[in-house]
């Protein structure tokens, strides 16, 4: 669904910390930094997931999954392999 890399890269585009993100998305902090602190892919409670996928959205990032377009308008930053 989404990864801890990316997690990290759109607050990064948005400006804003791991606290912020907590607020925007209705989680806790720890909740944050536990799902940020995952290896690949993050693992959690479904709900949690969504609402902080929901937040990143509300907040103007668009998530890309692997090997899918981006549907969106505006600069990004994707990640490719290594050449």
């Amino acid at each position: 669904m989404i990864t801890a890399a990316q997690m990290r890269a759109a607050r990064a585009l948005l400006g804003i910390d791991q606290r912020q993100l907590a607020a925007l998305a209705g989680v806790s902090l720890p909740t944050i930094q536990r799902m940020e602190a995952s290896e690949g892919t993050v693992r959690g409670v479904v709900g949690t997931l969504t609402k902080v996928v929901g937040a990143l959205n509300a907040a103007g990032v668009e998530l890309i999954g692997e090997d899918q377009p981006s549907t969106g308008r505006g600069r990004g930053v994707r990640l490719r392999e290594p050449a």
